[in-house]
């Protein structure tokens, strides 16, 4: 039986970013995945917005993915697209790329970083002791693990096992999506209808096109054929445009369910696992590397030994809030793009609405997650909040505090009097730096803040502490995060 200190169910955008994570800090992981290689049957998810940029950008990652990627500064709502140059942080745009890729390179870098992966095996079962989780894998094998992480999708047999309910909501429609190449040129474009959108976009090799259509009965559970996309096609446009073949034909829904708990004991679930939902916004993959942004640094301070378990209960209180949100975004979503008249004057005002700066800001930045605030009581504006991108001087050279996040260590930035905080009770679990910053503060739908004297900023890039000339509170927000202090 092969040991590690952490297993992860599923090797897909969640998972894979969820084992970087851990390993870049020193944790025995490894990844259970399905297929026998990292290709992707389909394109699915087509991008990344800000915020997931933002974290790859904290990993000094973030260029793999925009190298491959098209920056796009205007998103779509209800019809129309919107401008989102101005969104405050420096990834002000949506990334397009398609999920095999965003997949490619997330595997490419847990590669680097010696992620072992059991491919071409699933996880089947487990049992869960005082101190670790016994996994049985679909080859006969078993390994041991400290904990278990499902990021086996929608169907988690994880989140299944561990008896976790999943309520929400059951499907009021259903599509086909498909990659096809057809004899004629379709209608290409959006066409609304009475539960939802259709749309024809060509692919890169320009012979074959991308279809999503909206089925007329609610279908689930049976895999679709060339034949349910014909009979779509024909239902919607009227012909079937002379569809020779598909590489690529799935279902989807517009269910929406969400993991009543995202932790049981030694058993966590992260992205789909924890959360599904209908597709509209591009929000789920997104979400999911958010997931495992927040849950790696937190579950490898718990396998070292740093801090105790009750940490990885900020998992689920920090996180379901997230989910409830994406599953009541992409409901409305979905809602807005029916072709109902009433809904279309719907659609209108809101659209009018978008024209505003505010509102437009506020939108964009809950969309893409650069709004996210984590409940650490009442303080500064920044408390909670991720942490701007800034570029600070410090008394050895310029800094990005991006980059100082690279490492996945937490920091402690003091913009007050150098040598002013001591934090050499946690060593080497923090790092401490003196920095001026001479430009605004300013946080996406907020505006602009008060500048702060210092800041402790987790791994995940979210601010846990912001510091007066007092330093009141610090010794708990470090207790908190990162451990009790050393003895002296």
């Amino acid at each position: 039986m092969m040991n590690h200190a952490v297993v992860i169910a599923g090797g897909g955008p969640t998972g894979l970013m969820l084992a970087g994570e851990l390993a870049l800090v020193g944790v025995d992981v490894a990844i259970v995945e399905r297929r026998e290689t990292q290709e992707l049957a389909g394109l699915r998810a087509g991008g990344l917005h800000a915020r997931t940029i933002e974290v790859l950008d904290q990993r000094g990652i973030a260029d793999r993915f925009i190298l491959h990627g098209q920056v796009l500064r205007r998103a779509p709502f209800a019809g129309i697209t919107v401008d989102i140059s101005d969104l405050a942080t420096r990834h002000s745009y949506f990334l397009a790329l398609w999920q095999t890729h965003i997949e490619r390179i997330l595997a490419d870098w847990i590669g680097e970083l010696g992620v072992p992966v059991y491919r071409g095996r699933e996880v089947t079962g487990f049992a869960q002791h005082d101190t670790d989780v016994d996994v049985q894998l679909s080859d006969g094998r078993s390994l041991r693990s400290q904990y278990l992480v499902g990021c086996d999708g929608g169907r988690s047999l994880i989140r299944n096992r561990a008896g976790i309910e999943f309520p929400g909501w059951d499907p009021s429609t259903s599509y086909l999506i498909a990659e096809v190449e057809t004899a004629q040129e379709p209608e290409w474009g959006i066409r609304r209808g009475e539960k939802g959108i259709n749309a024809v976009a060509k692919l890169e090799d320009g012979k074959r096109a991308r279809v999503i259509l909206n089925e007329r009965q609610v279908r689930q559970g049976e895999e679709p054929t060339l034949s349910d996309v014909r009979e779509g096609f024909i239902a919607l446009y009227g012909t079937d445009y002379g569809l020779r073949s598909a590489t690529y034909i799935s279902r989807f829904t517009d269910t929406a369910r969400q993991a009543a708990c995202y932790r049981d004991r030694r058993v966590l679930l992260a992205g789909d696992a924890a959360h599904v939902h209908s597709p509209a916004g591009g929000q789920g993959l997104n979400i999911g590397v958010q997931d495992a942004v927040n849950l790696g640094w937190k579950l490898a301070n718990v396998v070292h030994g740093i801090s105790p378990e009750t940490l990885l209960d900020t998992y689920h209180t920090e996180r379901h809030p997230v989910g409830a949100r994406l599953l009541r975004n992409t409901m409305a979503l979905g809602t807005i793009e029916r072709s109902d008249d009433r809904i279309g004057a719907l659609r209108e005002m809101i659209s009018e609405l978008m024209q505003t700066d505010g509102l437009r800001k506020q939108y964009f930045a809950m969309m893409s997650g650069l709004d996210v605030h984590y409940d650490f009581g009442q303080g500064h504006p920044l408390l909670g909040r991720r942490m701007p991108e800034l570029d600070l001087i410090t008394e050895q050279r310029p800094l990005r505090v991006f980059k100082l996040l690279h490492d996945g260590r937490p920091v402690l930035l003091n913009f007050g009097e150098p040598g002013g905080i001591d934090v050499a009770q946690w060593g080497s679990r923090v790092k401490l730096i003196d920095a001026k910053y001479e430009g605004i503060w300013e946080l996406p739908a907020l505006g602009v803040v008060s500048a702060p004297t210092s800041v402790l900023i987790r791994p995940d890039g979210y601010v846990a502490w912001v510091g007066d000339l007092t330093r009141q509170g610090l010794a708990a927000a470090l207790t908190t995060w990162f451990g009790p202090a050393a003895e002296a």
